[in-house]
């Protein structure tokens, strides 16, 4: 015979305000765990949609960012002149050779300085990336001192907006244009041609090639030529892939801060459902005295404080769940440990963190209503009506 969960939760609302203040701190503990998962999510997701899955980058063997690489124009053209890469309408190759610096710029507001990423494209970078859209303004000019932003960088970052000016590299750029890159990595980079800031900076050689492979052609064997060649000193990935790397170390990071965290507040959490159970199992002495009268056996007792213990994580685990939730709304800058330069990035929920942060408050139920329980269901009959 089951003791009826409306019974079970007509308890919990009995004792509104013990229950209301253990599931708040049972929601805090969810809220950390929760968006500790959508703060690694929404970094992994920003940083994996950088890359284009056709898109292959050629960097320099063992290099772990742009930044770090180097590909001379000898090289470079020796790639270029690869048969397998796919030619465009204009029978041109589908290539961008590419260049990356950091360059410090003042926030919007404040004297706060912090690293961004110029990115120097080809007339392909753009087509080669078909999540980049210029949302205002014009294409830059080959040729000439001008950048485009993106739309992250123009909002927190003082002279990268439309028609404003930014000084770097010895020289004076004008903002032409704003883009969007459907919240990935580019959204916090600035766009120039590539000839005219290696120039600028005084660069002889590329950070790194972008380019799109023939239908017929298999990257496996692409990769297997590029990096066979004596005469490169380069290795082959997809740019998707290569983007994916990026996250690991920043991703690692958080998520030993965030388990860190999250283990140090639900043993407080946990410790607090408990004493809230053995206060309920105190006050309840004559009532489990009465179930046992009626025959309910020891195991009923003790799954329906258990099940009692759950429903209180869970609604505090619900509450916590929905106020993180509202973080989807906020968006954050961090600095990329790859590149050292500020990346923005947003939380993301997905159902994957909904079911997992919903099992982590189930489990603080059952790890602090286990005790409790089980002293409620081990009380004699005789005993616990005497005691009433």
């Amino acid at each position: 015979m089951r003791i009826p969960l409306a019974y079970i939760a007509r308890n919990l609302w009995a004792r509104r305000l013990t229950t209301t203040l253990t599931a708040a701190g049972l929601a805090l503990v969810v809220f950390v765990f929760a968006t500790v998962l959508m703060l690694d999510e929404g970094l992994r997701t920003t940083l994996v949609t950088t890359g284009e899955y056709d898109n292959v980058m050629v960097i320099r063997r063992s290099a772990e960012s742009e930044v770090q690489s180097g590909i001379d124009r000898a090289q470079a053209a020796i790639v270029a002149s690869h048969p397998a890469i796919a030619p465009g309408p204009d029978g041109q190759a589908m290539l961008s050779k590419e260049t990356v610096v950091l360059i410090s710029l003042n926030k919007r507001g404040s004297d706060k300085p912090s690293n961004v990423v110029i990115r120097g494209v080809s007339q392909r970078g753009l087509t080669l990336r078909p999540q980049v859209r210029l949302v205002a303004g014009r294409m830059f000019r080959p040729g000439a001192s001008e950048i485009i932003a993106g739309a992250s960088i123009a909002r927190r970052f003082s002279g990268a907006g439309i028609g404003e000016k930014l000084r770097f590299g010895q020289r004076e750029w004008t903002v032409v244009g704003l883009f969007d890159a459907g919240n990935s990595g580019f959204d916090s980079e600035i766009w120039g041609d590539a000839d005219q800031l290696m120039q600028a900076f005084r660069r002889n050689g590329f950070s790194s090639m972008v380019l799109r492979l023939g239908g017929a052609a298999g990257f496996d064997a692409f990769k297997r030529a590029i990096e066979s060649d004596p005469r490169l000193t380069l290795e082959a990935k997809r740019e998707q892939t290569f983007y994916s790397d990026q996250s690991k170390a920043l991703s690692t990071f958080i998520s030993i801060l965030g388990l860190t965290l999250s283990i140090i507040f639900s043993i407080g959490a946990t410790i607090g459902a408990a004493i809230t159970m053995y206060a309920s199992v105190a006050n309840r002495t004559a009532e489990i005295g009465t179930l046992r009268a009626l025959g309910y056996q020891r195991r009923n007792i003790l799954a329906a404080f258990l099940a009692e213990s759950m429903l209180l994580a869970l609604a505090g685990g619900a509450a916590g769940l929905l106020f993180a939730s509202f973080m989807q709304f906020l968006s954050f800058s961090t600095t990329n440990f790859q590149s050292f330069s500020e990346l923005a990035f947003g939380f993301k929920l997905n159902g994957a963190i909904v079911v997992k942060t919903l099992l982590f408050s189930l489990l603080m139920g059952v790890v602090g209503g286990f005790l409790p329980a089980l002293r409620a269901a081990r009380m004699r009959i005789v005993d616990a009506l005497r005691a009433a």
